[in-house]
This record gives C-alpha cells, structure tokens and sequence, in this order.
C-alpha cells in the first residue's frame, strides 16, 4: 500500500462566496459538531470548516470525526492524536500506550482498518494559510514560534514539527510569548476555559472532552464564537441534526 504524504504547509485562498469557521478539538464529540453547525447556519455550498486537529480520542464518535475529513467544506490539519495513531498503525508506538491517552475506541478496531485512517491521516498537513495581507490566519494544532515567512517555508526540521503537535509553553506560560511577524493563528491542544489569544495565536480548545468542558467553533478574523457541551448539545436534539 502506497501512502500519500501531504505537505507541512497547504495554502487556501480567501472565501470570496461565504464564511470560513474554525473548531476547537473536536476529541469525537461530533453531536457537539452538528449542534454548532445547525446554530451558524452553516452553508455548506460556500461556507468551510477549519479544525485545529485532534478529531479521535476521547470521546464517542471517534470514527464518525474521521468521516468529516470526506466532507468537500471540511479542512483538518495533523494533531497530536492522529499522529499518534499513525505511530501505531506504523508499528512504531504499541497499541496500549495510544489507549492510555485516549485511544481505547480502537481496541476493537482490525489493524487493516486502522491502517487505512493512517492512509488518510499522512495526508493532513501541519498547518493551513488561508487568504493574504490583513485577512490571512493560521490553522494548526499546538504552537508555532515563528513568522509567516518561517509558516510558509514550511521547513520544519523535528523540533519544530514536535513544538506544532505537542507545545504548551505559550499556553501555559504567556510570559513566553514570542515576538514575531506571525498573522491570526488558531491553535488547540491546550484546553482553556474560553478562547484565548496570546499575542498572535487564539487557543480554541475549550475541552469537550470533559464533563464540564464544551466544544469551540470561531469564525475567522471576528469575534464571534460559540460553544456547547456534549450533553447540552443532545439535549437540544444534536443527534438527529444532518450534516451538510
């Protein structure tokens, strides 16, 4: 089996005809998802949606989270967790260690199945530019210390790479707080209690996953967000709201 490995920096033009959005972790909570979209009003024929990574883990949905990656408006990049079940799927990292951290909906899953959302996974980048000049931002998983010339060389030597998938210290030490040429980046990863932006990167991780935490959706270069927990969510009928 061939794999297809996508570059660390894909580039999107500005969406002249609708909206882009952005969504915090998503850690297979997709009723938190469908609830999000049927608020906004999403249109999926000239709106699109961004993920700041981390589709699988955690939640109930895990495997429904990787369908969205076939959706034409849906636009993923790598987290820590898809990278993590390609270590697996490569036999790199042994299976027990991924259920440590979330990956226990896969116990059941054949190794064919699981090679095959790999596949899919090496083609996700490390980060998405969209749009240019004042109405450019970032899309990636952690952190970036760096500039948009730096983003968009994207030569990421293994430092950096593990910084973009794994990185807390911005979050957890504003003090850090790189200075440089670096337009709106959206990051997860570090669940927040409410967006945060800390110099040019917004944390939209406001942790689904947890009981008391919600799922985060932006839209891009605004203020607006949104956010609702799982079970509120479902309590307002999420489960039976269609994706577009």
């Amino acid at each position: 089996m061939t794999s297809t490995l996508a570059p660390d920096v894909l580039h999107h033009a500005a969406n002249a005809a609708g909206r882009d959005f952005v969504i915090g972790d998503l850690h297979g909570c997709v009723d938190a998802l469908r609830y999000l979209l049927h608020k906004v009003g999403f249109d999926a024929a000239r709106d699109r949606l961004f993920s700041v990574g981390d589709l699988v883990d955690r939640g109930e949905q895990c495997e429904q989270a990787l369908a969205l990656l076939d959706k034409p408006w849906f636009y993923a990049v790598l987290g820590n967790h898809e990278d993590t079940l390609c270590a697996v799927a490569q036999g790199r990292l042994a299976r027990y260690r991924w259920y440590g951290i979330g990956g226990g909906w896969a116990q059941g899953l054949p190794d064919h199945a699981l090679a095959a959302y790999a596949q899919r996974l090496r083609e996700l980048p490390l980060a998405r530019v969209v749009g240019e000049g004042a109405a450019r931002f970032h899309v990636l998983h952690a952190e970036f210390f760096g500039g948009d010339a730096e983003l968009d060389a994207g030569r990421f030597d293994a430092e950096v790479r593990e910084r973009m998938l794994w990185g807390r210290e911005l979050a957890l030490n504003a003090a850090a707080r790189p200075r440089y040429a670096l337009s709106l980046t959206y990051c997860g990863h570090t669940p927040v209690r409410e967006p945060r932006q800390i110099g040019s990167q917004m944390f939209i991780d406001t942790g689904v996953f947890i009981p008391e935490g919600r799922l985060t959706m932006v839209e891009a270069l605004t203020p607006q967000h949104w956010s609702i927990s799982v079970q509120a969510a479902r309590a307002m009928g999420a489960a039976g709201m269609t994706l577009p």
